[in-house]
This record gives C-alpha cells, sequence and structure tokens, in this order.
C-alpha cells in the first residue's frame, strides 16, 4: 500500500509551533527574574475574602492608641499600643486580644514569630502560629533596652541594670537561655543574630582613645561563658547606629550619617553616605536598602534611595510630596502619600499605584505585592490588580 504524503500545512503548523516553544522557552530563561507572576497568588491566597465592589478587601477597625505599632506576621496584622496587642486576620478576625499596659511599646518580626516588648519597662511577648508562645517579665531592677528575634526563631534579649551599660542574653527556639554576656564599659544600641544563629552582633557606643566610637562586635557561639570578648569589631567612627537588620549577609547597619555594610569577620563591606542629607526616612527589610533623605527635616523635597549591598546606588527618584509612610518587602516597595499610593518592584520600577486611601496614614508591605493600609480606626488589605 503506498505511502500517504503528509500533508505540507501541518508540517508548517508544526514547524511554527516547535519554533514559537523555542523562542518561548529563550525568553523565560533570559527574563526569569523581571517576570512577575505575584498577582496569580494573591489571586488565590485571597480569592475567599470578602471584597466590595471595586474587588478590594473591605476594611476592619483594629483596636489601638495613638503611638500604636504594627507589623505583618504571615498573613496578619499584629497591633501593638499602651494598652496591650491585638492579632488580625486579613478579614478582620482577632485571634489575640491580651491587654496589657506598655508604656513604650515596639515590636518586630523574625521568621515565622513576632516580639512585643515595653522598651524601658520589664513586659516581653512572643506570638507566633496566633497565640502567645512566650512571656517574660524583667525582675531584680533589670529593665528591657532592646530585643530581636532571629529567622530561626531565637531571641536576643538586651536589659540594663544597676552598675551594667546592659546585659545581654540570648536564647534558643525553645526559649532557653543559650548564651549571656554582661557590658560594662560601652552602651548598647541594637543586638542581631546572624541568618543561620550562629552570631551575635552588637552594636555599641562609648570611647574608644578619648574620641567618640560607635562600633559593630560580633560574637560567634557557642562559646564559654567567661570568654566576654569579641570575635571581631568594626568601627564605624561617629557614625550612631540607628537600626540594625540581619535577614540576609551581610548586616545592615543604619547609621545617622551613613548606612553601612559589615561582615561578621568585622569588615566593612561598603558604605552609603547621606552627604549633606538627612536621613527623613527608611526601610531595611526588602531585598534592598531604601533611604529617604532631604537637604532639610521640614519640607516635601527628598531624594528616594535604593542601595544594594555593596553600598552602591541603584536607583533614586525625586520626591516633591510628603511621604507618610514607606515599607519593603522582598522585591517591593510601597510609598504613600496625601495623594496616594505608589508601589515598585525592583530598582524603583513602577509596579501599580492608585489614590483609593481611605484615610491611610501607613502601609505594610507585603512579599507577594499586596500592601495593609492603615488608618487612625482602621485597616484593610490592598490588592494591586
Amino acid at each position: 500500500m503506498e505511502e500517504q504524503k503528509k500533508n505540507p500545512f501541518l508540517r508548517v503548523l508544526a514547524f511554527l509551533l516547535t519554533a514559537v516553544l523555542l523562542l518561548g522557552t529563550v525568553f523565560l530563561i533570559a527574563n526569569w527574574q523581571k517576570l512577575n507572576f505575584d498577582f496569580i497568588r494573591r489571586w488565590y491566597a485571597y480569592r475567599s475574602l470578602a471584597k466590595n465592589e471595586s474587588g478590594q478587601v473591605e476594611s476592619y477597625r483594629y483596636i489601638g492608641g495613638v503611638h500604636s505599632s504594627f507589623v505583618q506576621l504571615g498573613d496578619d496584622l499584629l497591633v501593638c499600643s499602651e494598652s496591650g496587642v491585638r492579632l488580625y486576620s486579613p478579614a478582620g478576625t482577632a485571634y489575640v486580644d491580651q491587654a496589657s499596659a506598655l508604656s513604650h511599646p515596639f515590636v518586630a518580626t523574625g521568621g515565622s514569630a513576632a516580639l512585643v516588648y515595653d522598651a524601658g519597662g520589664s513586659d516581653l511577648f512572643v506570638y507566633q502560629d496566633r497565640e502567645q508562645v512566650f512571656s517574660y517579665t524583667a525582675e531584680g531592677g533589670h529593665s528591657i533596652l532592646y530585643a530581636s528575634l532571629s529567622a530561626q526563631g531565637q531571641l536576643v534579649l538586651v536589659t540594663q541594670a544597676s552598675g551594667l551599660k546592659g546585659e545581654v542574653t540570648v536564647y534558643d527556639s525553645a526559649f532557653e537561655p543559650l548564651f549571656g554576656l554582661k557590658i560594662s564599659s560601652r552602651f548598647i544600641t541594637g543586638a542581631e543574630l546572624s541568618p543561620d544563629g550562629r552570631t551575635l552582633a552588637l552594636a555599641t557606643s562609648g570611647q574608644n582613645g578619648g574620641i567618640y566610637d560607635s562600633q559593630i562586635a560580633f560574637y560567634g557561639f557557642p562559646r564559654a561563658p567567661e570568654d566576654t570578648e569579641p570575635d571581631a569589631v568594626c568601627s564605624l567612627g561617629n557614625n550612631t547606629t540607628l537600626g540594625l537588620n540581619w535577614a540576609a549577609e551581610p548586616l545592615r547597619v543604619l547609621g545617622e550619617n551613613a548606612l553601612s555594610f559589615v561582615s561578621s569577620d568585622g569588615s566593612l563591606d561598603g558604605s552609603y553616605s547621606y552627604g549633606r542629607r538627612v536621613l527623613k526616612g527608611f526601610s531595611l527589610e526588602g531585598d534592598s536598602c531604601t533611604l529617604l533623605l532631604g537637604k532639610y527635616r521640614a519640607g516635601t523635597s527628598a531624594d528616594l534611595v535604593m542601595v544594594g549591598a555593596s553600598g552602591k546606588e541603584l536607583a533614586s527618584q525625586d520626591m516633591d510630596q510628603q511621604v507618610l509612610s514607606m515599607s519593603s518587602a522582598g522585591r517591593y516597595l510601597s510609598v504613600l502619600t496625601a495623594d496616594g499610593l505608589t508601589i515598585y518592584s525592583g530598582t524603583l520600577d513602577l509596579y501599580h499605584s492608585t489614590t483609593n486611601l481611605q484615610g491611610a496614614r501607613r502601609v505594610l508591605q507585603r512579599r507577594d505585592g499586596s500592601v495593609t493600609l492603615i488608618s487612625g480606626e482602621t485597616a484593610r488589605l490592598y490588592l494591586p490588580n
């Protein structure tokens, strides 16, 4: 039987289809980092939430105060105020409603947990899986100066007592004491654990040869209790430390005059000087650091600057409006002004903007591109279209 000839049209169609698939594969490989499928993740994650006619999640009322602090804990919003601690789901369900008297409430996250402590007071609480998993009350004349959580769930607690500038205790993920250190010669201005939980970074300030000197000291552990000398020290001169972030290497050190990047061997990997500009805002939590720098403290004119881990400026943008709030997570940065909300991705590439603020005065960026908008009495999850 004579073999049937193949249809030439089918052969051309098969060739074109193969070419399209091949070109598509090459495009995906070359542009993988630029592609953004977070809108699919948002649709899937929040499809069950009740939405209004514009497709946005309805706002809910939260209990707080004038000086409330907010952090994003997974999908939930943790609100800390002088009256206590509350944890709300995106739909407004309160999973934690704990009344506590906190004079100076501070809140921070680490991994899947969050901590709340009363700076200068005695109470500290850790929350995970929508419940309180640890509490601490300072006794014997001690008061809490600073606390942080690592990505591994370890707790760093800095307290003050008579005769000491600071006492540091590191707890493991089960909140058992792992390491202790007493400092009598220098003031402690910050403390963070490395991403692997094996090194402690202490930011301190004091005199060095009669000259004011800000330092970052590193302590690896486990170590003997009597071994109190740091493994490495990085001097930052008169650049007083205002904040630390060690979610990734190297350690990010926010100072009064410059943003520094310090390795655990004490070397300075890079630094970004503010020059003659004043630090008006910052966010250290994203893939890159973001600074808001202005010529004067007053006024709306400022530069929005994104800085990489080497201290190199990655991108900048002039801001001619007052920035009410800014927040970053992963590849995203949100900037809230009186006129609207702008969400950037990458190095200040415009991702989304809106003027539908409903009185929002604070914004919390989420890693999937959505944001939590917070007003004086209500909060809501905002989903970019």
